[in-house]
């Protein structure tokens, strides 16, 4: 794979996420990686966080007519390619953000459902996942939440993290089944959190279902990981891959961001999204 380009033609992603001040993830960390796969990111901010590699202290989600204005903005000024809508903070802006995205019809919209940290903070309102749940799932391309946050929007109350990879695979079928019937047309179900640490892919009305098979990189850089792949994979849509190609080299570049990590900050680093 080239995650650097030549500067002939760089597709706009824009990320509609919140600002982690340690720039391992949210909008700084999906603007290194639009950088390093060839594209350029414009930004909506909706939450602002104390953060930093130990955790999340505190949420102040933006003010829904800042969002709003913002969106509309960058949209009348720049053409739109790809997206990644991450951390929302709260319903009134979760709904800012559906609304927004019903009238755009902007292409190639990845959603990653940010609920809590790898912290354990919670990141959104009980409004916001209800928005989640009634719209934001009907208006992506794709929707790319971890083992935990998939469970929890399919209401399946159900931790496969110390399951192995047979025990899972049914497990997240049934789950990701439950999403198409919220409205999901493709689903990636990433598996950092299992045992072995494979994505598992279900799309309607084209390829049905595809395991993305992977291997643990042991790491105590991993801050970041979910934003990166999102991002990665709203880059390879935006740059014309198909929804499987995207989703394999969003995998590999989040491996490789992981094995480069170096060391910062006291806590969970965040992954390298620079390697290149």
């Amino acid at each position: 794979m080239r995650y650097i380009r030549d500067v002939e033609s760089r597709p706009i992603v824009l990320s509609i996420a919140g600002l982690d001040p340690s720039s391992g993830a949210g909008i700084t960390a999906d603007v290194k990686t639009a950088a390093a796969l060839g594209c350029y990111a414009v930004t909506c901010v909706t939450a602002l966080t104390v953060q930093s590699t130990q955790g999340v202290f505190s949420v102040v989600p933006v003010r829904p007519e800042l969002v709003r204005e913002t969106l509309f903005r960058l949209c009348e000024d720049v053409k739109i390619a790809g997206v990644r809508v991450g951390m929302l903070g709260s319903g009134e802006v979760a709904a800012v953000v559906a609304e927004y995205l019903q009238q755009s019809r902007l292409p190639n919209i990845v959603l990653d459902p940010v609920l809590r940290s790898s912290s354990g903070a919670k990141l959104i309102d009980e409004a916001g996942v209800a928005t989640i749940r009634g719209s934001l799932l009907q208006l992506c391309d794709v929707v790319t939440p971890n083992t935990e946050e998939a469970a929890e929007l399919a209401g399946a109350g159900l931790n496969l993290s110390s399951e192995p990879w047979d025990a899972a695979l049914p497990k997240l079928r049934m789950i990701a089944r439950r999403l198409h019937e919220l409205g999901c047309q493709a689903v990636v179900i990433t598996g950092g959190h299992l045992k072995h640490p494979n994505d598992y892919l279900s799309y309607i009305g084209g390829v049905d279902e595809q395991v993305l098979a992977g291997s643990r990189v042991e790491s105590g850089a991993t801050h970041g990981t979910g934003c990166a792949f999102a991002t990665a994979l709203a880059c390879g849509l935006a740059q014309g891959r198909d929804l499987l190609q995207a989703a394999r080299e969003a995998k590999e570049y989040v491996r490789r961001a992981i094995a480069a990590a170096y060391p910062v900050g006291k806590g969970i680093g965040p992954v390298n999204q620079l390697f290149g």
